[in-house]
């Protein structure tokens, strides 16, 4: 491996095995991320899991129905704006906005991985690689005091392997796209079970009294930028497989991973 793709793997492992929200989150508002969960009611839990399901269910239509379109040149900026005004109408109008603020702050997000995949060699017009985009968003989520050998970056993509390997094949056979599939379910599910870990936080950090809508727009800004750096590890790794191999890659990420 060259010394530049070594020093994009190692980049790639300070992105997808130290994901930042919770310290961005914290920063923002000025206190622990253990303490900002307090702030959502107890009756939030079902609003967070109905919308983040949704979200991601109109995230992967738009993965595989409008991400073939050629990117527009600083749209990476343009969609932190967008998910910013987002955000500040979120932190304006706290809960009863999370089913329409999340899924154009998904919505959003996707179209800027979709970007940073292409950057890195991806082609979208190919199912999984387009699923790929979408598992960005489980990639991102996860409890900080999980065990790194069950929610580390290829634990989490172990997981979700055989969904997305059989959610293109299945896409690439019918030629369609069926919202009710259950094989296309299992995967939303699947994405939405740890997405919903990174949505809580942010809801919990906009919930916190005074933040308003100028702290729930900084909040969307930490969201995408969290889901930025990710993607990028992400599709960095995916790119160097193709070069390397996945098992050489693998060996060398765990390697450089202990470092840290």
């Amino acid at each position: 491996m060259t010394q530049a793709d070594l020093a994009a793997l190692r980049r790639a492992v300070e992105f997808l095995e130290h994901p930042s929200l919770a310290a961005r989150l914290t920063n923002i508002v000025g206190r622990p991320i253990e303490l900002i969960g307090y702030a959502l009611p107890a009756s939030a839990s079902q609003m967070i899991t109905t919308a983040t399901s949704k979200a991601l269910e109109m995230a992967l239509q738009v993965a595989l129905r409008t991400m073939r379109h050629k990117p527009h040149l600083g749209s990476q900026r343009f969609h932190k704006v967008l998910a910013t005004a987002s955000g500040a109408a979120g932190g304006a109008f706290g809960l009863a906005t999370l089913p329409i603020e999340l899924p154009v702050s998904t919505i959003i997000m996707l179209r800027s991985i979709a970007e940073i995949a292409r950057g890195e060699g991806e082609d979208l017009s190919h199912p999984e690689a387009a699923l790929s985009c979408v598992q960005v968003f489980a990639l991102g989520g996860r409890p900080d005091s999980a065990d790194a050998s069950e929610s580390g970056y290829f634990a989490v993509r172990g997981l979700l392997a055989k969904s997305v390997t059989q959610a293109a094949r299945f896409i690439v056979e019918r030629g369609i796209i069926e919202e009710s599939a259950p094989i296309l379910i299992r995967f939303i599910t699947q994405v939405a079970s740890r997405f919903g870990i990174v949505v809580t936080q942010k809801l919990a950090a906009q919930a916190i009294p005074l933040v308003g809508a100028l702290g729930g727009a900084a909040v969307n800004y930490a969201f995408i930028e969290h889901f930025q750096d990710v993607a990028r590890g992400h599709f960095t790794v995916r790119r160097l497989e193709r070069t390397y191999g996945k098992e050489l890659v693998r060996r060398e990420y765990e390697r450089l991973a202990q470092e840290y």
